[in-house]
């Protein structure tokens, strides 16, 4: 029988940004009617995409992105 090794969760920082209110409610809506979506989510989604497409290329950058795509935290 193998033994999983425990969970580490990266530290997180949290932001207050402004954005768009039209941006605003289409990511609420959005999470609203797709109950494994949160904000939290969502913003990591699209943030490590974005650094991702315009050339960052760090394994941890694309570790977060699949994350949070596939919901899968190793």
């Amino acid at each position: 029988m193998s033994e999983r090794a425990p969970v580490t969760l990266a530290p997180r920082i949290s932001l207050n940004v402004e954005i768009p209110e039209e941006l605003f409610k289409a990511m609420e809506d959005y999470v609203e009617t797709h109950p494994a979506w949160s904000q939290h989510r969502v913003f990591c989604a699209a943030l490590s995409l974005f650094l991702m497409q315009n050339g960052i290329s760090d394994r941890r950058i694309n570790r977060l992105y699949l994350e949070a795509v596939f919901d899968y935290a190793a």
